[in-house]
């Protein structure tokens, strides 16, 4: 009888409860089931039915063409600006792929209420009381509250984040470039193609690896420099020795404080070939003739290194000195009894004591500066260019790259390919370091 609830329920929403004489909760499930109904009706669907649209998925309801959409990616590309029905596929995609996240919903309450009249009958045969309408609700509170808590918010994730990250993901195996823009012009789908073409034309892989490179390099570089500037300032700040130590530490924070795009745009003009540090050099006699910073791969990423410590090393020095503060003194009062000078306190207790705090930060900071695209667009432009590289300068990391190949050349699915393996690396570094956190493995 267990099986035959779920039967019914599995058909019609609802009437497995109905059966077990759970008539609020049936009615809860059907109305459900109406409201996903009701979305494919009322969005084209009836229209198609009743006449009043050619028979085609494209005026069908949002789940019947969402699916349609996604699968094809249209039929009837945009000729002429005469043509009244056609297709645009990159809207298809995004309308499949909204259509196809609501069904999953969907599904949850589906797979919910089939398991629910299953397990209700069979506490019933085996003489369990059937719980009341207020008793359910109760239960379902206390047992689900979280996850209803948390449903609004996932509901703007999806929609927002999830949605996005797969639709770039798609366009990976579509040929959606400069050649192909809708609606002019249809989209297809050519599975794993873009990303041999990258693996196997030696102008795509080697600017890939140069690119690559220099963006773990970069991203290893800068952190490390401002994590090791950061330290510095915030072992002197805390030293009994300095005077005032809250006024200095209040003024080594405000270039954490000032925005980041103003600090960019003034080290640019202080970097120029007629700028403060190219007259400075002069006037002590250091050169004899400008330096031209932004002309040269090594003097740029010199200056992107420079500006980069500056902005991120007042966030580690907060950051150390925060772990500093919870440093018990009697620990040290017990190794200076035991022997051991300055540098042996400061080598085995108060270094690893702030390299396990902070490890998880310098592990967070390598993947924001591996995306860091602001610095590089703002300071060197990705510049200078090299010609033996596609479409890249010698200051690009991989998705500033991006950005090129995108509004500058256009080359979408190649751009899509890159940002694959730039969620790859940062996603890998990211659960890496979720890992190694003391709440991951105490779950």
């Amino acid at each position: 009888m267990a099986k035959v609830v779920a039967l019914m329920s599995a058909v019609i929403w609802g009437s497995g409860q109905v059966a077990n004489k759970q008539y609020v909760k049936g009615l809860f499930f059907f109305l459900i089931q109406m409201l996903m109904v009701g979305i494919e009706l009322g969005t084209g669907t009836l229209r198609l039915i009743l006449g009043q649209v050619p028979p085609h998925p494209r005026h069908a309801g949002m789940f019947t063409e969402g699916i349609w959409g996604i699968i094809t990616l249209g039929t009837i590309p945009r000729e002429t600006a005469a043509v009244r029905v056609f297709d645009h596929s990159t809207m298809l995609m995004l309308s499949g792929l909204l259509a196809i996240s609501i069904l999953v919903a969907f599904s949850v309450f589906y797979i919910w209420n089939i398991r629910d009249a299953y397990r209700t009958r069979k506490d019933m045969e085996r003489g369990a009381h059937r719980d009341s309408v207020r008793t359910w609700i109760k239960k379902l509170m206390y047992d689900s509250f979280e996850y209803i808590a948390i449903a609004p918010g996932l509901a703007f994730v999806v929609l927002f984040s999830v949605i996005p990250i797969l639709f770039a993901f798609l366009v990976a195996f579509t040929n959606y470039n400069m050649h192909n823009i809708p609606p002019r012009h249809l989209v297809e789908w050519v599975g794993f193609a873009t990303f041999i073409e990258v693996i196997n034309n030696p102008l795509w892989n080697q600017t890939l690896l140069r690119v690559g490179a220099w963006t773990v390099a970069w991203a290893f570089g800068a952190t490390f420099f401002a994590f090791a500037v950061g330290f510095m300032q915030a072992i002197l700040v805390n030293s009994k020795l300095v005077r005032y130590p809250k006024f200095w530490r209040g003024m080594f924070i405000l270039p954490w404080a000032v925005p980041a795009l103003v600090s960019q745009m003034l080290f640019r003009n202080f970097f120029v070939t007629h700028g403060v540090v190219n007259r400075i050099l002069l006037d002590i006699g250091l050169i004899n003739y400008p330096i031209v910073f932004f002309a040269s791969a090594g003097w740029s990423r010199a200056v992107l290194l420079i500006v980069q410590t500056w902005l991120g090393f007042a966030w580690f020095m907060v950051m150390i000195t925060g772990v500093m503060t919870t440093l018990n003194p009697e620990i040290y009062e017990a190794a200076s009894i035991d022997g051991a000078g300055p540098w042996q306190q400061f080598k085995r207790l108060t270094l690893p004591t702030i390299f396990a705090a902070i490890s998880p930060l310098l592990i967070m900071g390598v993947a924001g500066n591996f995306n860091n695209f602001g610095i590089v667009y703002f300071v060197t432009e990705g510049g200078p260019r090299n010609p033996a590289m596609f479409f890249a300068g010698d200051t690009d990391l991989l998705i500033t790259w991006v950005y090129r190949l995108t509004l500058d050349n256009r080359m979408y699915n190649f751009a899509s390919v890159m940002s694959t393996f730039i969620f790859i690396v940062i996603a890998s570094v990211s659960v890496w370091n979720l890992r190694r956190t003391r709440a991951f493995k105490e779950e």
